[in-house]
């Protein structure tokens, strides 16, 4: 696997909720995301706060690749989530979601199944140096896709009968658990699955669990996609370039 998982650490907490007051937060790399160089800063003093969606609008606009979701087959809910940046303040990924707005309690709270998917998109790196310029960063690849997606499930994953505290325990373990899977995409865990991207049969890797679906693959286009959801079957959707980030909300 060609990306480091102490890069992919640090990319992945781009990918998980931010906890709602009354939600429990797991720990792990899911909540670092608020520490690193895409993390909400205070405004300086004086100066009108940034609505948080204007913020996530600009960080998409700034990447120099493009970005995906499902195609227009898909005729529900579209939303921005996150974005990855590197040390320098680069894009390097970003997910967009479709259907409900996924939560770890949802289901548990609620009593119905949530039906959602995010499709993360990785700008596809070669080798190289770092910003400080001290060292050289590994090419991502779709494992790093499959990494991802997998820790951004088990984001929004919370085992019945579980309290916090064992929750974290739990998510330690699983996200070890998903590092290991996105190694090894050849692995007998996973399957392939052909899907349209942009119109053209693409194979992702695929695989299931009890809490959803994860799938990771590459598109002609320049970028690695990775998604995952719940209560929406993978074996339907499409993927197609965004061509206007306005028909997310």
């Amino acid at each position: 696997m060609e990306t480091t998982r102490s890069s992919l650490v640090g990319a992945q907490t781009a990918e998980a909720p931010a906890a709602a007051p009354d939600q429990e937060p797991g720990k792990g790399p899911h909540t670092e995301a608020h520490t690193g160089p895409g993390a909400e800063t205070q405004p300086p003093e004086g100066s009108a706060p940034v609505p948080a969606a204007r913020r996530t609008a600009e960080g998409f606009l700034a990447a120099d690749f493009p970005w995906y979701g499902l195609d227009g087959a898909f005729t529900g809910p579209r939303r921005l989530m996150q974005v990855g940046t590197a040390a320098d303040g680069t894009v390097e990924h970003g997910s967009t979601g479709h259907g409900d707005e996924p939560s770890a309690r949802g289901e548990l709270a609620t009593g119905e199944k949530e039906r959602f998917a995010v499709v993360i998109t990785v700008a596809s790196n070669p080798l190289r140096r770092s910003s400080d310029g001290t060292g050289v960063l590994e090419a991502t690849s779709v494992s790093s896709a499959a990494w991802l997606a997998g820790s951004g499930l088990l984001a929004y994953s919370w085992p019945g009968q579980m309290d916090h505290a064992l929750r974290d325990d739990w998510l330690d373990q699983q996200t070890e658990a998903a590092w290991e899977l996105a190694d090894d995409l050849d692995g007998e865990d996973w399957s392939t699955l052909s899907l349209p991207v942009d119109g053209e049969p693409t194979t992702f890797h695929y695989r299931e669990s009890e809490f959803g679906w994860v799938l990771a693959g590459s598109t002609g286009n320049g970028v690695h996609l990775g998604a995952y959801g719940r209560g929406m079957s993978a074996y339907g959707l499409g993927f197609a370039a965004i061509t206007d980030l306005g028909t997310y909300e």
